[in-house]
């Protein structure tokens, strides 16, 4: 995708540089190959990352992460190479939220979430943000209790309330995500990814999301990057029912896509003589 460009008083545009960038990318990992990955986006965007299982979608985002270093090209934040940022000037520009919610130790649930806010110590505004953040994501009522008393659920909820207290005070910052509703229920699924989007529009933040619900992907973001095979096949999709062309490609399953009264999309596979079947 072209970087957007802006306008200028002379009347000559002004290319803005992506919030984050990957140029020819490719993580030093193991013997299978992911990449070269390419693509960029810029602050206020909303990515959902779509593949099928085991396709690279959460190495990908390990890689814009900064877990993974490239072994070959570049990753970059603002124009700059993401290995060249301070640990701690990088922690108050991106936050994440890994697939395992899993902590060592029986931490207070304030603490697992006020450890999104070290890379600001002295902070004196931790506790009340973290009580804000907490409350964000349906987890208030957690707040005096230890985190490995909780469910697979209630941990979901106080590690999203983590990476919310880590940007809570930042603008045009980047949120990555990997599969931040899987362990809830509809009504919550709902309630929350509601609230990470109004949570990235009220502050500028770029959003990327590790998705398998499609009907999400569809409905709650601007564009899609499609994975398969390890590579990103496709950074320009935009949402909506005219992406179920590709992601019928992108899967090898037909689909059926409903647009709702409340201007969500509902999707469901359909079978056929074509439909891949699993053993």
């Amino acid at each position: 995708m072209l970087a957007d460009t802006l306008p200028s008083t002379t009347g000559t545009p002004i290319v803005a540089t992506p919030l984050l960038a990957l140029r020819r990318a490719e993580p030093s990992q193991g013997a299978r190959r992911f990449g070269p990955f390419d693509a960029e986006l810029q602050a206020g965007e909303r990515i959902a990352v779509l593949g099928p299982s085991g396709a690279g979608k959460s190495t990908l985002l390990r890689l814009m992460a900064g877990e993974l270093a490239p072994g070959t090209g570049q990753v970059l934040v603002d124009g700059r190479p993401l290995g060249a940022w301070p640990r701690a000037e990088l922690a108050q520009r991106r936050a994440v939220l890994p697939q395992s919610h899993a902590v060592a130790f029986g931490l207070p649930v304030a603490l697992v979430v006020g450890l999104g806010r070290l890379a600001r110590e002295p902070d004196p505004a931790r506790p009340q943000i973290v009580r804000d953040a907490l409350r964000a994501a349906c987890a208030a009522h957690l707040h005096g209790r230890r985190f490995d008393s909780l469910s697979g659920g209630e941990q979901a909820r106080v590690q999203l309330a983590r990476v919310l207290a880590q940007l809570w005070d930042v603008n045009r910052g980047l949120l990555l995500v990997d599969e931040p509703l899987a362990a809830l229920d509809p009504a919550l699924q709902l309630e929350l990814m509601d609230t990470l989007q109004a949570y990235a529009h009220a502050r500028g933040h770029a959003l990327v999301a590790v998705l398998h619900d499609l009907g999400q992907a569809l409905s709650s973001f601007d564009r899609l990057w499609l994975v398969r095979d390890g590579h990103l096949i496709d950074d320009t999709q935009p949402a909506g029912l005219a992406a179920l062309p590709a992601l019928e490609r992108l899967y090898g399953v037909g689909l059926h896509g409903v647009p709702l009264p409340d201007g969500s999309i509902a999707v469901a596979p359909r079978r056929s003589a074509g439909t891949r079947q699993r053993p």
